[in-house]
């Protein structure tokens, strides 16, 4: 995926606190082979444990083979319903697509502008239960679940901005099987929580404290979290409990999104593979990076390279979760080219030993 209009884009983030930055270092690197063996590409184990927050990402399940979306393109975030057991991944919305009050087709480019977004539901296993379409939402860059006995709802950016299709708020929306809602609906609540003027605006749901996670970047250009009660932003007020003004970024790492756990913010960044002579080569390992942050302090708590299954084909990091059930992982999603489409492999890490869930 590619960066729209001025400064900082979607990805590509420049770190201001580098202090923060020295916790954690490489000093795990987590490689894992495709057979499922633990062990990296040359036959050796990980060194050691690689944490980041509550962690180890030197400990690797993978949870789903190269899986095909409700759509063609590739998966942009994904998000866990623990008491359904189900898993929501948001992709672009296809090119070529007629949808409910349409002239005729739309191409991608169009779609990609508008910030139009399918979102599939799946079983734990993988198997696809339905989809509904989001248009004029945003680009899907993380999103969040939150299941409640009259409905599923979704956290999603929303209110694209019209000249390049990424959010500058946050609804929540019902989850429904075959509709298709537009964000000017009525229907539809945008939330206006990030600073004024903020862009690349997407939340991300944990239920274990009811907190919302808003990333944003500012009118200055830099990056930004903010952590909110979830019942008291449904209810109207959208003060925020914790701000990280300055996010643990590395220089030149390209952002693919964020979760919430407990104290920790989990952040993803990462490209695919490149060729031979690129900057990301396959015999490489691969770029893709996992930090945590401390709300509580707005440190840095680790940030650890990941290496898992490292023959995926094309292999761009793409989204990240906290599964809880049965037992907590840190799950990453990751974009697999096959011939006219984009699957998703989806990995999992587990606790780190001695480590508290808060």
């Amino acid at each position: 995926m590619s960066n729209h209009g001025p400064g900082p884009g979607r990805r590509t983030l420049l770190v201001a606190g580098t202090a923060a930055l020295a916790v954690g270092g490489l000093a795990g690197i987590a490689l894992w082979g495709d057979d499922g063996t633990g062990k990296s590409r040359d036959g050796k184990a990980p060194a050691g444990p690689a944490i980041a927050g509550a962690f180890d990402i030197a400990r690797s399940t993978r949870l789903w083979q190269p899986t095909p979306l409700g759509n063609v393109t590739g998966p942009q975030s994904l998000a866990f319903d623990d008491v359904n057991r189900h898993v929501y991944v948001v992709q672009l919305a296809q090119g070529g697509l007629r949808l409910d009050g349409e002239d005729g087709p739309v191409g991608a480019a169009g779609r990609k502008r508008a910030g139009d977004l399918c979102v599939t539901r799946f079983s734990r296993s993988g198997e696809q239960l339905g989809r509904m379409y989001l248009r004029g939402f945003g680009h899907g860059i993380s999103m969040g679940v939150e299941p409640r006995s009259d409905a599923v709802w979704l956290w999603m950016e929303s209110e694209a901005h019209p000249r390049n299709g990424f959010g500058r708020a946050v609804a929540r929306i019902r989850f429904e099987d075959g509709a298709v809602l537009d964000s000017h609906d009525r229907a539809v609540r945008h939330h206006r929580i990030a600073p004024r003027g903020s862009t690349r605006v997407h939340p991300a749901v944990d239920m274990t404290t009811e907190r919302l996670l808003v990333s944003y970047v500012g009118t200055d250009g830099k990056h930004g979290y903010s952590v909110h009660s979830l019942k008291k932003v449904v209810a109207g007020d959208g003060t925020p409990l914790h701000r990280i003004d300055s996010a643990a970024f590395l220089e030149s790492e390209t952002f693919q999104g964020c979760a919430l756990h407990g104290d920790f913010i989990y952040q993803l960044t990462g490209n695919p593979y490149s060729t031979s002579d690129g900057r990301n080569p396959r015999d490489s390992g691969g770029n893709t990076f996992v930090s945590a942050i401390d709300i509580r302090t707005g440190q840095a708590a680790g940030h650890q390279h990941v290496s898992v299954a490292p023959s995926l084909r094309f292999r761009e990091p793409e989204g990240i979760a906290v599964r809880m059930a049965p037992d907590p992982l840190l799950c990453m999603g990751f974009s697999v080219k096959t011939t006219g489409r984009r699957n998703i492999a989806l990995f999992g890490f587990e606790p780190a030993t001695g480590r508290r869930h808060t």
